[in-house]
């Protein structure tokens, strides 16, 4: 058993990683009686979001049991328990990442642990390229259905009946929770496409070939995350949502160089927009129960 700060190592024992989960559930329950029914994972240039959080209680990741830390830049480290719109809500304020050399297992980690402790709604939110010319710079995509080139998957090995491995991801994306988000944006005056997101394990960016390639296979969208976390999160029974903010044009759609700042800087130009989309979203949840 791994204590405070420590990560999963890669191993397939489903049993174990289920036991840590629950170790680290319990150790959110002891700290907070807050019960939210949704979490919100902020990826790469969100970390502003957290500030709309009327925080209760702010763990950094190295303080729970299990909890896989990454060191890419825009992700803070910290599970915020709070309330958004007057709700209820965990943000959990980054994430780590397939490309950092983490396991499957690890990364997947947090989907997990929020099953455990109650959670039955996950939000996830990355930054993306633009593969469709309709998505631009400092837009937004609600994600529909996406498109699994990591090369792996965080449900191999995985060995127990309860929950089994076997997956179907049919409607991975919930219907209902993408009418919500489409009903937020609305009110939120924000512009929210809808299409398809391919995720690639990273960490280079994409040849302008590749894209190309990606776009024949019906991609809109494109990043190195998200993915792995919708098929544990579907396969703990929680709904998902999930939302690029979509901070570069894609390899060969731009004669401009691709960069990690510049996904940061759109990402934090778009802070405030996708801040009053999640709020929305967070406040239309609770009233449809």
């Amino acid at each position: 058993m791994k204590g405070p700060g420590k990560e999963p190592t890669e191993f397939h024992n489903s049993s174990a990683i289920t036991e840590l989960a629950t170790v680290a559930a319990a150790s959110l329950r002891r700290k907070s009686r807050l019960r939210p029914a949704v979490a919100i994972v902020l990826g790469s240039g969100y970390e502003g979001v957290a500030a709309q959080c009327k925080r209760v209680l702010e763990i950094p990741y190295t303080e729970i049991p299990g909890y896989p830390t990454g060191s890419v830049a825009g992700h803070e480290g910290k599970l915020l328990l709070g309330f958004l719109a007057g709700s209820p809500v965990f943000v959990l304020s980054g994430r780590c990442h397939y490309y950092e050399g983490h396991a499957m297992e690890t990364i997947t980690f947090p989907m997990r642990m929020l099953a455990v402790y109650g959670i039955e709604t996950v939000v996830l939110t990355n930054a993306a390229g633009g593969i469709s010319k309709g998505l631009k710079a400092g837009t937004f995509m609600a994600i529909r259905d996406h498109i699994n080139l990591m090369g792996a998957n965080p449900l191999r090995g995985w060995s127990l009946e309860k929950p089994g491995r076997f997956v179907d991801l049919t409607n991975a994306y919930d219907a209902k929770l993408l009418t919500l988000l489409g009903r937020a944006a609305k009110q939120a005056k924000v512009t929210l496409n809808s299409g398809v997101y391919l995720a690639v394990p990273g960490p280079s960016y994409e040849t302008p070939a590749e894209i190309a390639a990606f776009a024949r296979l019906g991609a809109d969208a494109i990043g190195m995350s998200t993915v792995p976390e919708v098929i544990v999160a579907r396969q703990c029974g929680m709904r998902v949502a999930a939302i690029s903010c979509i901070t570069n044009p894609a390899a060969g759609r731009t004669k401009k160089a691709i960069s990690h700042e510049e996904v940061l800087q759109v990402g934090a130009a778009a802070q405030a927009q996708a801040g009053k989309l999640l709020e929305n979203f967070v406040k239309l949840h609770a009233q449809a129960g």
